[in-house]
C-alpha cells in the first residue's frame, strides 16, 4: 500500500521472455476486466502479462488505480506512475480518490482495513455502473502461502485453509485471482525480461504487521526445513477448497434428514410447522448422530450452529460431540456462543440464548467487583481473579467497539462479530460486553482471547 518514490527500471533482457503462469480459464472472450492497478511488481506484472494476450484471449483490458490519500505528493506520484503505464499500452484508465485516514477514523479501523474496504467497494462500483464485467487483483502464490500459513497458526477449520479463492462473486460481478500460480522470482523474472518499472512496497518490510513477518521470519525458517513450503501450502489451500466444496454439497443432502426444526412436542418428536415452530430451535437425533463418523459429526454441528446464527470453535464442537454421543440425557449447556445445548433421550437440542429479560434501550451500564458478581442485562456476571483489582463494567456496546476473538491475530469490530452472529433488533442494540481497563474482555456470543489476569463468566438470572 505504502510506496517509496524510488521506481525500479531495469533494461530488457536479449533472452526469451521467461512465462508467467496465467490462470486464462477464468476469462472468458468479450470479458471488460479491470487491473486493480497499485504500481507494485506483481499488479505490473499481471497488467503487461494481461495485456500481451489480450488479443488472443479477446478481452478488454483497463487499468483501474485508488489513490488512498495517504502520503500527499506521493501518493499523485504513484497514480501518474499507473497512468502513464496504461496510457503507454493503450489502455482505459479509471482512478479515483479517497481519504483513507478520516475513513479509518470515522468507522474505527485500521488503516489497512479502512484502505482495503475502500479498494474493493470502489471495484464493485465500477461493476455496478457497467464500466467493467469483472476486476482482476494480482494475489500470487506467496501471498497464497501467507494467507495459508497465518490461518492455520490461528487455529482455522477448512475453509480458512482454503486461502485466497480465485473467484470471488459479489452482485455485482467478480473478482479474479488469475495469478495465484505465480511466485515472486517469477514475477520478477518477467519484468526484468520485459525491462518494466515498477515500484517497492515500503511497508513490507515493517515487522509490525503480522503479513510481514510470515514473509520475512517463518517462511524463510521453514524453508530450511523444506524448500517447498510455499507451493505445499498453495497445494494445501486447493485441497481445502475441494474439500469444502464436497462437505458443502454433502451437508446439502445429509442435513435435511439428520437436523429437525421447531420445537419439542410432549412425547418426543417436533413440531416443525404450525404457530409453536421456533426459528430459534433445532435438534439432531442422537442415535443417528453417535452413528456417524466424527468428520460428519463436526460439519453437522458446526451447520446447525450456522443456522442459528453463529459459528463454534473447535473446543465447542467436541464439547458438543461429547454431549450428542456420550452423555446422559438431562443434561444442559450453555457454550461461549449465543447457544444452549440441551441432551434429551432421543435428542440433542439446540438453541439461541434468549436472556429471559429483555434489556430496555436505556439498560444502564453497571460495575462488577473483581473478584465478585453482579446482575444486569438479565444475567448473572461473575467475575474471578486471584487477586482484588480494579472492577469492570457491564454495558452495551457502542459503534466503534472492538474485541480480540480466540485464535484471532487481531481486533475486529464488534459490529462485524454482531453481523456474523446475526444477532439483529432490540437484541443487537443492547448486546452486552465487559470493559475492563479500556478494553472488551468479555462479549456475549462470543469466545475472547483469554485475559490471564481476568476470568468472566455469566448465566442467565
Amino acid at each position: 500500500m505504502f510506496y517509496h518514490q524510488h521506481v525500479t527500471a531495469l533494461p530488457p533482457s536479449p533472452l526469451p521472455v521467461s512465462p508467467l503462469p496465467l490462470d486464462t480459464t477464468l476469462l472468458r472472450p468479450g470479458l471488460r476486466l479491470a487491473i486493480g492497478l497499485s504500481g507494485g511488481a506483481d499488479s505490473v506484472a499481471l497488467l503487461r502479462a494481461l495485456a500481451a494476450r489480450s488479443s488472443e484471449l479477446g478481452i478488454v483490458l483497463h487499468a483501474a488505480h485508488l489513490n488512498h490519500g495517504l502520503r500527499g505528493a506521493e501518493s499523485d506520484a504513484d497514480q501518474h506512475f499507473a497512468s502513464e503505464l496504461a496510457s503507454s499500452l493503450g489502455l482505459v484508465f479509471h482512478s479515483h480518490q479517497v481519504d483513507t485516514t478520516a475513513e479509518a477514523s470515522q468507522h474505527r479501523e485500521t488503516i489497512e482495513e479502512a484502505a482495503r474496504r475502500l479498494r474493493y467497494t470502489w471495484f464493485r462500483q465500477l461493476m455496478s455502473n457497467g464500466v467493467v464485467d469483472a476486476v482482476a487483483t494480482a494475489h500470487t502464490l506467496d501471498d497464497q502461502a501467507e494467507t495459508v500459513l497465518g490461518k492455520f497458526l490461528r487455529g482455522a477449520w477448512t475453509e480458512g485453509l482454503s486461502g485466497i479463492h480465485p473467484v470471488v462473486n459479489y452482485p455485482e460481478g467478480r473478482i479474479l485471482r488469475p495469478l495465484l500460480a505465480a511466485t515472486r522470482p517469477q514475477i520478477v523474472a518477467y519484468l526484468q525480461d520485459i525491462g518494466q518499472a515498477w515500484r517497492e512496497d515500503s511497508s513490507n518490510q515493517d515487522h509490525a504487521y503480522t503479513r510481514n513477518r510470515l514473509r520475512h521470519q517463518l517462511l524463510p525458517e521453514l524453508e530450511q526445513w523444506n524448500p517447498q513450503i510455499r507451493q505445499h501450502l498453495s497445494n494445501m489451500a486447493q485441497i481445502a477448497k475441494d474439500e469444502e466444496s464436497w462437505w458443502q454439497s454433502e451437508l446439502s443432502r445429509l442435513a435435511p434428514q439428520l437436523i429437525l426444526t421447531g420445537r419439542p412436542v410432549r412425547g418426543g418428536g417436533r413440531a416443525s410447522t404450525g404457530a409453536g415452530t421456533d426459528e430459534n430451535t433445532l435438534a439432531l437425533d442422537v442415535v443417528r448422530v453417535a452413528a456417524l463418523p466424527p468428520a460428519l459429526q463436526r460439519r453437522l454441528l458446526r451447520h446447525a450452529a450456522d443456522i442459528l446464527g453463529t459459528s463454534l470453535s473447535f473446543d465447542a464442537t467436541e464439547t458438543l460431540r461429547k454431549l450428542a454421543t456420550e452423555r446422559r440425557a438431562g443434561q444442559q449447556l450453555a457454550l461461549p456462543s449465543p447457544l444452549v445445548a440441551e441432551r434429551t433421550p432421543r435428542e440433542l437440542r439446540l438453541s439461541r440464548n434468549q436472556p429471559k429479560t429483555k434489556p430496555s434501550a436505556t439498560e444502564p451500564s453497571c460495575q462488577l467487583p473483581v473478584p465478585g458478581e453482579a446482575k444486569a442485562f438479565g444475567l448473572r456476571f461473575q467475575a474471578v481473579s486471584p487477586t482484588p483489582v480494579a472492577p469492570a463494567t457491564i454495558r452495551s456496546w457502542k459503534p466503534g467497539d472492538r474485541v480480540t476473538l480466540r485464535y484471532s491475530s487481531g481486533p475486529r469490530k464488534v459490529k462485524e462479530v454482531l453481523e456474523r452472529l446475526k444477532v439483529t433488533g432490540t437484541d443487537r442494540a443492547n448486546w452486552p460486553v465487559v470493559e475492563w481497563q479500556g478494553r472488551i474482555v468479555w462479549m456475549q456470543g462470543a469466545e475472547l482471547q483469554p485475559t490471564p489476569e481476568l476470568t468472566i463468566s455469566a448465566r442467565e438470572q
